[in-house]
């Protein structure tokens, strides 16, 4: 199976402006209490895995608590550098570890196996969940730790 979304085409303007402009968006993630939970608050909607309604996923404290980490930490400016300084693909080293790979449906992205075999020379897992979003190990832990479970098996 392969996991499109309509979602995905038109939601990937934050990285663009994290990678390109990351101390504009800081300012005011770190001056707007309000711009910083948009801002988060956005990324769950997006890449969760749900029915249109987000609260089925996550509580409204879920969510609060996040974003409160991310303002009480002053970290928002911080977290979009990252997307500034990685300046190279870091995916171009070919990684030899033994690796599991797991999509799970309603993520905002989705790689098929040649691709990652490009770079991961011993995927000994590959697995496609039919739920699960971005946010798997906070949205579906059962299913998460099943996965986890499963690559470890192969490795033995």
């Amino acid at each position: 199976m392969h996991f499109e979304s309509v979602r995905d085409a038109g939601h990937r303007g934050y990285s663009l402006q994290q990678s390109t402009r990351p101390q504009t968006l800081g300012y005011g993630l770190a001056d707007s209490p309000v711009a910083q939970a948009a801002w988060i608050y956005e990324k769950f909607v997006d890449w969760s895995h749900h029915d249109g309604n987000v609260e089925t996923v996550f509580t409204k404290d879920e969510m609060l608590d996040t974003i409160m980490l991310y303002w009480l930490s002053n970290s928002g400016t911080s977290s979009a550098r990252y997307y500034w300084e990685c300046e190279y693909d870091s995916t171009a080293q070919p990684i030899d570890l033994p690796v599991g790979v797991s999509w799970f449906g309603g993520d905002n992205s989705y790689a098929p196996r040649e691709w990652c075999e490009r770079y991961y020379k011993n995927i000994v897992y590959w697995n496609e969940t039919e739920k699960g979003g971005h946010f798997a190990a906070w949205e579906q832990p059962e299913l998460f730790v099943a996965e986890v479970r499963k690559w470890r098996s192969r490795i033995q």
